[in-house]
């Protein structure tokens, strides 16, 4: 039979020893210390890359400008024409078509004419703005930049043209008096509704009455081939043809009388 004393040892628990019960608040003290320790040094971390995140991306930047420049226009060879000229006057000079897309939506179609192996004559572009943001520099540079990429040619206004689509602006891009091989007149018309940019620039003709005259005829014989989804762009096409007038009255002698470099505003020939 066991004893009473026997039997109450096992009813209580176990006693521990002090030493044991001192080692374990010790750990438990040690863990926490630990614990708040890496949790400091992850704050720490966090908050310096917070703080250099914007000399880091600088840095990038500088480094490889193009690897977060945004897209801009590209290539698009296998849109279809929109465009086209019912004639150029130009014998020997090929046609080249090009089509350029914006992510964000906006569309260029570009002509160009050129003999084979030599530079281009001239250029016609339609821009159809879409959601990109508009462009560094102002039109008339753009234009002269696309003409002149050294940019040693010197821009100034060369008053107007008409044309079925309305008064044009022109530039004159400097040629024989800058030392260059050619003189040549860039041009802008710009619409609201819709939203329409017409721009270029040819190097036809030995005199400013005949490169402008060459102007008005390219204006004049520019015909929509597909609006696609866009009936505003056919209801401007279709009201341009009906002014349009044909190159015959802008090629004749007293063309530039009509609206010549000074813009006198006179109607008819004298």
């Amino acid at each position: 039979m066991r004893t009473i004393s026997a039997v109450r040892a096992d009813r209580e628990p176990p006693r521990i020893h002090p030493a044991l019960r001192s080692c374990a608040g010790e750990c438990r003290d040690v863990l926490v210390r630990v614990l708040a320790y890496f949790g400091a040094l992850a704050f720490v971390a966090a908050v310096g890359l917070y703080a250099v995140q914007p000399f880091a991306e600088a840095m990038r930047d500088a480094a490889d400008p193009d690897q977060t420049a945004k897209p801009g226009f590209v290539s698009a060879p296998r849109s279809a024409p929109a465009f086209a000229l019912s004639q150029f006057d130009s014998p020997g000079k090929i046609e080249s078509y090009e089509v350029l897309r914006h992510p964000d939506g906006g569309r260029k179609d570009i002509l160009r004419w050129a003999a084979p192996g030599e530079a281009p004559i001239a250029e016609l572009e339609i821009y159809r703005p879409g959601g990109e943001p508009s462009q560094a520099l102002p039109p008339a540079a753009e234009i002269a930049a696309r003409i002149d990429p050294d940019g040693v040619r010197a821009i100034e206004a060369a008053g107007l043209i008409d044309s079925k689509f309305g008064a044009v602006r022109l530039f004159s891009l400097g040629g024989a008096d800058a030392g260059l091989p050619r003189a040549c007149l860039g041009f802008l018309k710009k619409l609201d509704r819709p939203s329409l940019r017409i721009s270029g620039w040819a190097c036809q003709g030995e005199t400013l009455p005949a490169r402008r005259a060459a102007i008005s005829c390219m204006l004049d014989r520019l015909v929509l081939l597909s609006a696609g989804n866009d009936p505003k762009l056919a209801e401007l096409f279709a009201h341009a043809e009906l002014r349009r007038s044909g190159c015959a009255a802008q090629a004749g002698p007293t063309a530039d009388w009509v609206m010549g470099a000074q813009n006198p505003r006179l109607r008819g020939s004298l």
